[in-house]
Formats: structure tokens, sequence, C-alpha cells
């Protein structure tokens, strides 16, 4: 049975069809072949029950707002915020890079929303400022990881459904990680600026850093709605994914003046089209999941892997090395869809809490956006700067270190991970 499903998967997988037909037909085959005895009526119930969560009405809401705020002044604003208070440093401008990521991933919760909005007017300042454009796109296309581990992320959102935890957890608990993440990059960032002599920019005035805060105080205004709002009981995860959509449309749209009615249609169109995707692929990940199940693939899988009672450490290592490869390869909501069902009974029975599992996992769907040869990052920064793959990919060995060395240490210290206990 193992053996029929990981050949049509990837064979289907190689022949280039998306990945919603090998997740279906892979379970069509199963069922046919090995479960002739089930109703085939229940294939329909699955498909609908994937996408039968009110949670999930969180995602379209979140990427319109995106959509909204990557097309206005938002990404601007926090720019010149950051870069007033630490452009003049040693590699100013590359950490400037790095606090804007963050910060407008806080508000977006998109990696390819923060490579699009971030790095078209990071790269022209850097490029100016005499950094390599490589050590540019890779530093924008890795940066852009902390929109997935600081809330709002559509991953913690999938992965929460799935596992039936707290989105409102969930996002509480990416902050740490998240900020560690850019605290390192940024520490990177020093050093290599140091190394490579690479020139400061002037530093800003108090009147400019002044005039930079008043204009960044309303977009610092989404994360204090998302994660106050959902955190303080005031907002449901749904509730704030509709009161982010209002609050991009009053900024962008009567505040800044940045947008104009008619482009609204564009945003709802490209919100309409990812999303559909999203939904489709997780109806087809139900499905999956299902036949998985129903089939106890998982405890044939894990029992050979794990063996009879493997220790919670042992079940960390194993689901990061099946996530790290998988995201490589496929798009990191898919991995979630396929290996969350497998791994997670098992890590609940080790007592691992499934709230810091969520965050390793989400981890390292961050890794993967970012990570050769198949990362969607990467495809979004050769459109964004028309630059060539080869180029955008060369710089990014560095980062993608740091990365695994802060899952190491999220996994020596469970702690990080897991800061909704303690508030």
């Amino acid at each position: 049975m193992l053996g029929t499903l990981g050949t049509t998967l990837f064979s289907l997988l190689l022949l280039g069809f998306p990945i919603i037909m090998p997740l279906l037909v892979s379970a069509i085959i199963l069922l046919f072949l090995y479960m002739p005895d089930v109703n085939t009526s229940i294939f329909a119930q699955q498909l609908i029950q994937g996408i039968d969560s009110y949670v999930l009405i969180s995602i379209p809401m979140f990427i319109f707002a995106a959509e909204i705020m990557s097309k206005g002044q938002t990404a601007d604003r926090l720019v010149n915020f950051v870069q007033a208070f630490i452009g003049h440093v040693k590699g100013g401008l590359a950490i400037t890079t790095v606090g804007a990521c963050a910060a407008f991933g806080s508000i977006s919760g998109s990696s390819q929303a923060t490579v699009a909005a971030i790095g078209k007017p990071m790269r022209d300042r850097m490029l100016r400022a005499g950094y390599r454009d490589n050590d540019i796109m890779a530093l924008i296309v890795n940066a852009a990881d902390t929109a997935i581990l600081i809330p709002p992320s559509s991953v913690m959102i999938m992965y929460g459904v799935i596992a039936k935890v707290s989105i409102g957890d969930l996002f509480i608990s990416g902050v740490i990680p998240g900020l560690i993440i850019a605290l390192f990059f940024s520490i990177y960032c020093y050093f290599d600026a140091k190394r490579k002599n690479v020139p400061v920019t002037d530093k800003a005035t108090w009147a400019e850093r002044a005039t930079a805060t008043k204009e960044a105080l309303l977009p610092f205004g989404f994360p204090v709605l998302i994660l106050g709002g959902i955190y303080s009981g005031i907002f449901t995860p749904v509730e704030a994914s509709a009161a982010s959509v209002l609050y991009a449309l009053l900024l962008e749209l009567l505040i800044f003046r940045s947008i104009k009615a008619k482009d609204l249609y564009q945003s709802a169109l490209n919100t309409g089209v990812v999303s559909s995707v999203v939904f489709l692929l997780v109806a087809a990940g139900q499905v999956f999941s299902w036949v998985l199940s129903y089939a106890r693939i998982p405890q044939e899988l894990t029992g050979s892997l794990l063996g009879d009672e493997p220790s919670a450490l042992l079940i960390l290592i194993v689901i990061n090395i099946v996530m790290f490869i998988g995201c490589m390869f496929v798009d990191s909501l898919v991995v979630i869809t396929i290996i969350v069902p497998i791994f997670l009974p098992l890590a609940l029975q080790a007592g691992i809490d499934p709230i810091y599992l969520g965050i390793i996992i989400t981890m390292q769907a961050a890794i993967g956006v970012a990570t050769p040869p198949f990362g969607a990052d990467l495809f979004t920064a050769t459109a964004v700067f028309n630059k060539r793959y080869v180029d955008v990919v060369r710089g990014t060995p560095p980062y993608i270190v740091i990365l695994l060395f802060i899952v190491a240490l999220l996994m020596i210290f469970p702690p990080l991970g897991m800061i909704y206990k303690y508030l």
C-alpha cells in the first residue's frame, strides 16, 4: 500500500500536475484498490468537511488586507521608520530590511507580500549604498520568513485547524521565535557589512525620526489590533481578520489616499485566486489524511521510522527532517496537511505540547519558502526583481544555516515556543 501511494504521488508530481491532483488521485487509487468496502460518497463528504471550518474564513481576509497594504504606503512608512533609527549603523540598511520585514509581516502575514512590498524600496536603497545585489535579494527573501512566524500567519491557521488547537495561542507563541529570527539576521548583517566594508548612510536627525515615527504610528496599529484584540478576548481570529481589512481600507483608501476604490477590484481578484487555491488544497488534504488514517498508514509509517515507544526528542527530530525535506519541494501548506495527521497523535502521546509543535512546524515552513529548489519566495523574488533564479539563490545558505540553528535553539529551550503558557 505504501509503495502504491508513494509511486502515485511522485509520478504525478514529476509529470507536472498541480499538487491537488496527486493528493486526490492517490487517495482514490488507495480507496478502490485496498478499501473496496468503503462507500465512495465519503470521498465527497471529506472534501466538504476539509473546508467546513469557520476559522478558515480568516485566511482570505488576511490575504485581502495584505493585498491592500502592499499597494499602499504602509510598507514605505515602516521602512522609513526603521531606517531613521538604525540606518546609520554598520549594515544599517540591511538591518532596516530585517526590521521592516518583521514589521510588515506582523501586518500582512504573507512572506510573498513582504518580499514584494519591502523588497522593492529596500533593494533600490541598498544598491545605491553599495550592497551587492545577490546579498540584497537573499536577505529580503529570508527576512520575509518572519511574516510566517509573527502573526497573522496562514500557516498557523492551517495547523490550528488540522490540529484543533487555539489560533490565538499559536499567534502569540510565534512572536518570540519571529523576533529571534530578526535579531540573529541583524547580527549577521552587522558583521557581514563590517567584513565587506559596506558604507553607512547619514544619521537621521531627531526631527526626521519624529516625522518617521508619526507616519508609522497608524501602520503599527495593525499588530496591536490583531494580537491585542485576539488575546484580550475582544476578537476571535476571524473577527480580527475582518477588522484588519477594515483598518487597511481606512488607512490606505481614506487616510493615506494611496489607493483608489477601483484598485480594490484587482486586490479582491488576487485574493480570490490565492484563497481558492488554499481551500482546494485544504479539501484535498482532508481527503488524503482521512484515507491515510483509515488505512492505518500513519501507524505503519511511524512504527517503521520511530519504533514502538519513541522519545519526544526523536519525534521532533524526525518531524523537522520530514518538514525540511518536504518544504524544499512542495508548498508548506501541503506538507502540513500530510504530516500533521501522521505525527500529531504520536507527539501528543509523547507529551509534546501541540502549540509548541505548531511553532516548530511553522519554523520549518518559514525555512521552506526560502529554500531551493522550490521555495515560493525565491520565485516571487525572481518576478519582483526581474532577476535569474540562480542570482536570487546564490546568497541564501548563511540564512538557512541561521534558521536551522534557531530551530535547534527552540528544541533545546522549548519555553521560547510556548510563551502562551506564561501570559
